[in-house]
């Protein structure tokens, strides 16, 4: 130090080194991937035909399409037959009931309209 300048550190500490490096290590673990779905993205486009028929798209996707209905099919559980009939019951009940509900209501609006308007119907 012939100059009489002193040597000064960076002014970090050492867990803060430790910090840089491993968010360094981290970007570059992060770049490293997104580099290489690029890569993929890339090989992927290039793999495919540029001058393929768009009828033929359409076919694979609509086969693609019913593959995947076939496959979410398999994975429904089904109901019993006894299960349908009791549910089916359940429904036809409901209908009845709400339907002569619905019909009360709309004869008792009736009345009231005929007996205050005093309208005959007939």
């Amino acid at each position: 130090m012939a100059d009489g300048k002193k040597k000064s550190g960076s002014g970090k500490s050492q867990t803060q080194n430790t910090k840089d490096v491993k968010d360094a290590k981290a970007k570059s673990a992060l770049a490293r991937s997104v580099e290489s779905s690029k890569k993929q993205r890339a090989a992927a486009i290039k793999a495919k035909p540029k001058n393929a028929p768009v009828q033929q798209k359409r076919k694979s996707a609509l086969l693609e399409y019913f593959r995947g209905v076939r496959t979410e099919t398999k994975k429904v559980v089904w109901p019993t037959r006894k299960e349908t009939v009791s549910y089916t019951v359940v429904v036809l009940i409901a209908c009845a009931f709400f339907g002569l509900f619905l019909w009360g209501v709309d004869s008792g609006f009736l009345a009231i309209i005929r007996e205050v308007f005093n309208v005959s119907m007939g």
